[in-house]
């Protein structure tokens, strides 16, 4: 439908379509990890976003998530879980300005909830309570981003 109206000068940006490119849950020390499961686990997480031109209009942008759950006292592996999800853009006319971003900001946001969604299903799939991932602020992070590119520049500058 985007590509009928853009024949119009007006810039367009909308989603084309949201999809899983890698999914992983591993409950490995079940079922004796559920005694120890009740208290409060440690959590490690790692959050990337990439991005890469499919063709002139379109942009793909993908989230990868990775959660790591251990039991506090003994770190044993309560569950992992690893998500790879994506969403095809498509960009027309849009001012090359205005491209990063949308591609570090406007497009993780609509694909975030998405991937969220996925990880607390499969938490619960799992056995367990729902894993639910705090809101991230993308414009933060690619604002901080900026921000140490700068720092780096100016540092390798002196």
């Amino acid at each position: 439908m985007a590509e009928t109206q853009a024949t119009d000068d007006a810039p367009i940006f909308n989603l084309q379509r949201i999809y899983v490119k890698d999914i992983s849950f591993e409950n490995p020390n079940a079922p004796e990890v559920f005694a120890e499961a009740n208290k409060q686990p440690k959590v490690k997480m790692s959050l990337d976003l990439s991005h890469r031109k499919v063709n002139d209009e379109h942009w793909e942008v993908t989230i990868k998530i990775n959660a790591e759950t251990r039991v506090q006292e003994s770190d044993k592996l309560i569950f992992e879980i690893e998500v790879e999800q994506a969403g095809v853009f498509f960009f027309h006319k849009i001012p090359e300005e205005h491209v990063p971003l949308l591609l570090n900001v406007d497009c993780p946001t609509i694909i975030f909830p998405y991937t969220r969604q996925i990880i607390s299903q499969l938490s619960v799939d799992g056995g367990f309570m729902p894993f639910t991932l705090e809101p991230v602020n993308f414009n933060a992070l690619y604002q901080n981003k900026l921000q140490e590119a700068k720092e780096q520049k100016n540092a390798t500058v002196q």
